[in-house]
């Protein structure tokens, strides 16, 4: 384990473990569902080597393996495990032995493109989480075509949405053609590349994710996915 003293906190224990969420982690020890060594314990807790670990009254061990899928999701899936109304979820283009794995970034229905999917709970925080700034490259096609203006706001400035600032990196993907748009980002908002062209008068008619901090989609086919190394 990491630390001086051969420790780590609890919350990263059970999401490398479990591969949980860190928030899930500790969602569980303020339920009180957590004991070390048979003892209840609360937030901020780390667990030594050789502590005994359980979540209702169930022993977790140190998983010595991992798995990480890089999904190239079509349109028309959800980033769920339940379906809404008819419409499928990713979890329907995995096998049976890939079903227990968590989404890591998602994409809405009308997007398509790069998506990671682990049980390393741990790595799923790296990859989400802002302090640790994972790139994202995504392509985009607009209803009509974006004024200078606009794309000066949107790079230079960011557009004022009701969550904050939105402000995304944009490259145009031919010379002649203002409608396709490179768009980089690290953000992680709700639809929020959708939401920032919407403020001013756009329609995002194709919104596609290439790649996600350093896994890149390359040449796998839309609802197909490979394994890949943690980087």
């Amino acid at each position: 384990m990491d630390g001086d003293d051969a420790s780590v906190r609890l919350n990263k224990f059970i999401a490398t473990t479990t591969g949980k969420s860190r928030r899930e982690a500790d969602n569980i020890i303020e339920q009180g569902r957590v004991t070390i060594n048979g003892a209840p314990v609360e937030l901020g807790r780390r667990v030594s080597q050789g502590d005994s670990v359980e979540i209702d009254r169930q022993k977790i061990e140190r998983k010595t393996s991992y798995t990480y899928i890089l999904l190239n999701k079509p349109t028309g899936y959800v980033c769920s495990r339940r379906k809404q109304g008819e419409t499928p979820t990713v979890y329907s283009l995995l096998p049976q032995d890939l079903q227990d794995l968590k989404l890591v970034g998602r994409l809405d229905k009308d997007s398509s493109g790069a998506i990671l999917l682990t049980d390393d709970g741990d790595f799923a925080f790296q990859m989400t989480h802002p302090k640790f700034y994972k790139v994202k490259y995504y392509k985009v096609r607009l209803n009509k075509d974006l004024e200078p203006l606009h794309q000066q706001m949107i790079g230079d400035f960011g557009v004022d949405l009701p969550d904050g600032k939105s402000k995304l990196g944009l490259e145009r993907l031919s010379d002649d053609n203002r409608k396709g748009w490179t768009v980089v980002m690290s953000e992680g908002r709700n639809r929020q590349i959708r939401r920032t062209f919407m403020s001013l008068g756009y329609t995002v008619v194709k919104l596609h994710r290439t790649s996600f901090g350093p896994y890149s989609l390359g040449d796998i086919k839309s609802g197909s996915y490979q394994t890949v190394d943690m980087r």
